[in-house]
């Protein structure tokens, strides 16, 4: 019995729904069902509930899951402790998951600088909203803005963004930015797929919450919708005024979004999680994004 495929069936009891595990793994709905099929003829038991709205688990499948959840910890531990055992270099590999702006605008230009220090570590970049397992080996890195809890991890505040409120030439049509009553605009802020962070509170706080027209997960979208004159966002100011967005005055100060980085204590120490750590903390430091 495969403990990957296990794995699938706890996540599906976690994450609700295949297209959410799908989405965490970056692998495709059918590939994930079909090992999960699978799963099911080799125990001899229905595991999944197949509805119009969707795939769960059945009694039997969460009573699996419950009795697997041992033994999937487990193999992530020896998985762990392997390559802990067999690194003896920078070379090897390492797995980053972080939001998907951070991996095109920050992390992927930056690869170069990488290569120099560590030319023979094989990189994986997973795009990801979605908070991953680090115990599990679902990442080695993660980059969040939100801090997780468990004792497991190493958790390090690496930089700090600066947030601003920002709106187009067109959306603003010659009215002065200082007279702007937000309230009384169309607000485009981030959704809740990221935990919480610090703008939604902000929102909160600033009696927003009723002009927010828009709430999305991506940062792109955030700056193209801005861009395009759909409204008024609070966004990195680096990126807002590199995209030639226009400031606007706040009633409350803006917060500071920080950056997270995450590793499991059990391969913090690995020299290709080290390497990675280095570049990851120099190419923040050299964006100057507070």
């Amino acid at each position: 019995m495969d403990s990957e495929d296990l794995k699938l069936l706890l996540l599906l009891d976690d994450r609700g729904s295949l297209s959410a595990v799908a989405r965490q793994l970056g692998l495709a709905v059918s590939t994930i069902a079909r090992r999960l099929e699978g799963l099911e003829t080799e125990i001899g038991l229905r595991l999944l509930d197949r509805r119009a709205n969707g795939v769960r688990l059945t009694a039997d499948g969460s009573r699996i899951a419950a009795l697997a959840a041992p033994l999937v910890d487990q193999a992530a531990l020896i998985g762990r402790a392997a390559a802990a055992l067999g690194a003896s270099s920078s070379a090897g590999s390492v797995t980053i998951s972080a939001t998907e702006f951070i991996v095109s605008e920050i992390l992927a230009p930056a690869l170069p600088q990488l290569w120099q220090t560590a030319p023979g570590l094989n990189v994986s970049l997973r795009a990801q909203g979605e908070i991953v397992s680090l115990a599990a080996r679902e990442a080695d890195i993660a980059l969040r803005m939100a801090r997780p809890e468990g004792a497991s991890l190493i958790a390090r505040r690496i930089a700090e963004i600066e947030l601003g409120c920002f709106a187009s030439t067109a959306y603003l049509a010659g009215r002065d930015p200082a007279t702007l009553s937000l309230g009384e605009e169309r607000l485009l802020i981030y959704d809740d797929s990221y935990g919480p962070i610090a703008e939604l509170d902000w929102v909160a706080r600033a009696g927003l919450t009723g002009a927010v027209a828009l709430r999305t997960g991506s940062t792109r979208a955030l700056i193209k919708a801005t861009a395009a004159g759909g409204g008024v966002a609070l966004l990195p100011v680096r990126f807002a005024l590199e995209a030639g967005l226009i400031r606007l005055p706040l009633p409350l100060l803006a917060p500071a979004r920080p950056i997270w980085l995450l590793t499991h204590r059990d391969i913090r120490r690995l020299p290709a999680i080290r390497a990675a750590h280095r570049w990851i903390g120099t190419t923040f430091a050299a964006l100057a994004l507070g």
